[in-house]
């Protein structure tokens, strides 16, 4: 299947882009994101982060579709 992902704050930095597009077999958001964990060197656990797809915060189960757009967003500060 094919995934947008955006990134945000710490996760854009390490990643050193703000979207990708993937072709991946994960079938859920944990799947995906232990994918790019690999993929990029992610060191945030599941625990600090929320998932949001198109647009709708989600669990860490939610099943995946074709052409979905998933965020995965760390935590932020500023001021």
């Amino acid at each position: 299947m094919s995934y947008r992902v955006l990134y945000f704050a710490a996760l854009r930095d390490r990643a050193n882009t703000d979207a990708e597009s993937m072709d991946s077999q994960a079938t859920d958001a944990r799947g995906l994101y232990a994918e790019l964990r690999a993929r990029h060197g992610f060191t945030m656990g599941e625990d600090r982060l929320r998932v949001a797809i198109n647009g709708e915060f989600v669990g860490w189960e939610h099943a995946l579709r074709d052409g979905d757009e998933i965020v995965f967003i760390p935590p932020v500060s500023g001021g």
